[in-house]
């Protein structure tokens, strides 16, 4: 017999009623420091007094306004991006894979505009993660996501990812775009040599292509910039983002350079829901949060002494962790036990992980914590690694 909510998760028994900052809370009244933020996405910790007056007085006034008028607040976001990214023109949606999507439209449109409509395909990399609609599961097919979908769509060219020479070749005369995570999430937390992105950059010039990043998870601060392709140097033509663009509010927008997007003139894509007035209230507040000065300087130091203690941890415990994998305050941990028990251990300690490709155990802390809930974060982590290997860290 099929639950009343449709079985697509793996869901854990606990039930949260509340949170506070980096803590959640369940309904036996139980706390626990919350290292996954909802998937990256709760990035000022649960009910921030700025989102929450944002979104009630919002909500006090006005819900929702068809995108056939203007949105104000649309206007005033689109405008705080514009000026602290590379963009000149933004797209509002509803989620990160709404976002990808017109990404991946504009990119195909662009060449059409330019007389070359045989330009359609777009070269993905292996283990990315673009979300779970028909084409973002078809732009990196890995089976796990496609099977029972098939037919998968056409247009897209799947490479090895950190691997410009494969990437270079998987080039044609049908070839669009390259579109590419600065560092991969979902995939393990895997993140490439420094001057990756600066050579996808110079191989987009050189083909005329349009590089195409996907920041939904590394973005709004993650990794100590407000966009991780900043640690690179480079600039992309189109950007999809989402997760901590919100707050935990549904949002994702999709940014790009008036070059590419030349060709999304009215009627070439939509949303009924997108941009509507209680997110773009919650995102501007968002915004002006991560923009203060201090609050990416924040993010940098804290993730320092997050990847110090993370270091320090699979040190002693090197049977259980093999590996550290980190970038401000995005980190994982490459496993030796299947991380999923050691989730299931940590969350029974009080400390909400959640797991990642490669049996990787993923942390992903709302960007308002200090030294004290790494400390807690790693105490517990310290005592599942000693349950499981021992005090001294040996089998």
């Amino acid at each position: 017999m099929i639950s009343s909510v449709m079985p697509t998760y793996a869901r854990a028994e606990e039930v949260f009623s509340h949170g506070e900052g980096a803590w959640l809370f369940d309904t036996e009244g139980r706390r626990y420091l919350d290292f996954g933020s909802g998937v990256a996405v709760t990035a000022l910790g649960h009910a921030h007094p700025r989102l929450v007056k944002a979104l009630t007085d919002q909500a006090a006034r006005l819900w929702h306004i068809s995108n056939h008028y203007r949105i104000v607040g649309q206007e005033r976001v689109a405008a705080l991006l514009v000026a602290n990214t590379f963009a000149e023109t933004v797209f509002f949606a509803n989620s990160g894979v709404e976002a990808w999507e017109c990404g991946a439209k504009m990119v195909r449109k662009y060449h059409h505009e330019q007389g070359h409509p045989e330009r359609t395909r777009i070269i993905t990399c292996a283990g990315g993660f673009h979300g779970r609609t028909f084409g973002a599961i078809s732009a990196t097919r890995q089976e796990k996501l496609t099977r029972g979908f098939e037919p998968l769509l056409e247009g897209f060219d799947v490479v090895a990812y950190n691997n410009v020479n494969e990437l270079r070749a998987a080039i044609t005369p049908e070839t669009a775009g390259i579109c590419v995570e600065p560092v991969q999430g979902e995939g393990g937390i895997r993140i490439p040599d420094a001057r990756y992105l600066k050579e996808l950059r110079a191989i987009c010039d050189e083909f005329g292509l349009l590089l195409y990043l996907d920041e939904i998870q590394t973005g709004i601060g993650r990794t100590g910039k407000l966009f991780a392709h900043e640690w690179a140097g480079i600039t992309p033509d189109v950007m999809c983002i989402a997760k901590g663009l919100g707050g935990g509010f549904p949002v994702g927008a999709c940014l790009a350079t008036a070059r590419a997007a030349a060709g999304m003139t009215a009627g070439t894509h939509g949303s009924t829901f997108g941009g509507n007035p209680l997110a773009m209230a919650v995102t501007e507040a968002v915004l002006e949060e991560v923009l203060t000065p201090g609050f990416l300087e924040h993010v940098q130091a804290v993730g320092q002494t997050l990847r110090t203690r993370l270091d320090a941890l699979a040190a002693r415990f090197p049977t259980v962790f093999l590996e550290v994998r980190s970038c401000g305050l995005m980190a994982g941990l490459r496993c030796g036990p299947p991380c999923g028990e050691l989730i299931t251990a940590s969350r029974k300690r009080g400390l909400l992980a959640i797991p990642a490709a490669d049996n990787v155990l993923r942390l992903l802390p709302s960007l308002i914590i200090d030294d004290s809930h790494v400390a807690e974060a790693i105490a517990c982590l310290e005592a599942v690694a000693a349950e499981v290997s021992g005090p001294a860290g040996t089998p």
